[in-house]
């Protein structure tokens, strides 16, 4: 057949003798609509497969240390049970096909967790208005999502979305330890909303340094301060117009006037 003759032909070109050489195949560009199994090749670990007209990937069944698979511009519709067990791919590129079904095609890839490099855009699937944070919030391995590289923020908003309880819980640890009390960074939800707690602070804490080493009464206090204080960023703003130089108030030509700090703190 055509696909047979296809595979012949690449390995003849690249020299190979034995099946057991064969690291990469190159079968781009030639009309394909169906591939033999490649299950012979079982060291095989570059693939190219794009631009033909690929509908099912049956073939792949014992190709387990394939790291590279290109898959695009074919007219699959579904890869349920056909890319799970390739646990050592890193880099799969499958845009511009037919996947209609987002959250099988996730599922699907789920179990690879090496996976780092991901596309899937030009598919039905893409259109869906949460489609890159799910697919983030889903396969946390990936780094490049549709070429664009996957960022922190994405990450945090992606559990926000899909795992809002959770991430309450990452906004309430410190040193290993989460405080069941409400710490004010839930926005729009109050699944994860404790009443707050009064903190205890240790009698005689007069600076920063004496904080740090003076034991609280109660151990859950220091997790809470720890907590509330955690990634905390504070900026401020003062009208110097305002403020007196050295030189005026040392000859009284300005009146002293109350210093205005705007302060603005955030998590």
């Amino acid at each position: 057949t055509v696909c047979c003759q296809a595979v012949e032909k690449q390995l003849k070109i690249c020299g190979f003798k034995r099946n057991v050489d064969v690291l990469v195949l190159y079968l781009a560009g030639q009309g394909l609509r169906s591939i033999p199994s490649l299950s012979r090749f079982h060291r095989l670990r570059y693939l190219w497969i794009n631009n033909n007209k690929i509908q099912d990937l049956t073939f792949l069944i014992k190709n387990y240390c394939l790291t590279e698979l290109y898959l695009h511009n074919n007219e699959l519709t579904d890869i349920s049970g056909a890319l799970k067990h390739l646990c050592a791919l890193q880099i799969l590129l499958l845009h511009n096909n037919q996947l209609k079904t987002l959250g099988k095609t996730v599922k699907e890839l789920k179990g690879i967790i090496s996976l780092q490099t991901l596309n899937l855009f030009h598919n039905p699937l893409a259109q869906d208005p949460d489609y890159r944070l799910y697919v983030i919030y889903s396969l946390p391995s990936v780094q490049l999502l549709d070429r664009q590289s996957v960022t922190q923020r994405e990450r945090e908003s992606a559990l926000h979305l899909y795992n809002h309880q959770r991430s309450c819980v990452v906004q309430s640890v410190a040193f290993g330890k989460r405080v069941n009390t409400h710490l004010g960074t839930a926005v729009g939800s109050n699944r994860c909303t404790q009443p707050a707690r009064r903190l205890m602070m240790p009698s005689g804490i007069y600076n920063n340094v004496r904080k740090s080493i003076l034991p609280f009464e109660n151990p859950e206090d220091a997790v809470l301060l720890r907590a509330m204080t955690r990634s905390l960023m504070e900026f401020s703003s003062v009208d110097w117009n305002k403020v007196a130089t050295c030189q005026e108030r040392r000859l009284g030509n300005k009146a002293e006037e109350p210093h205005e700090k705007l302060t603005v703190q955030f998590r």
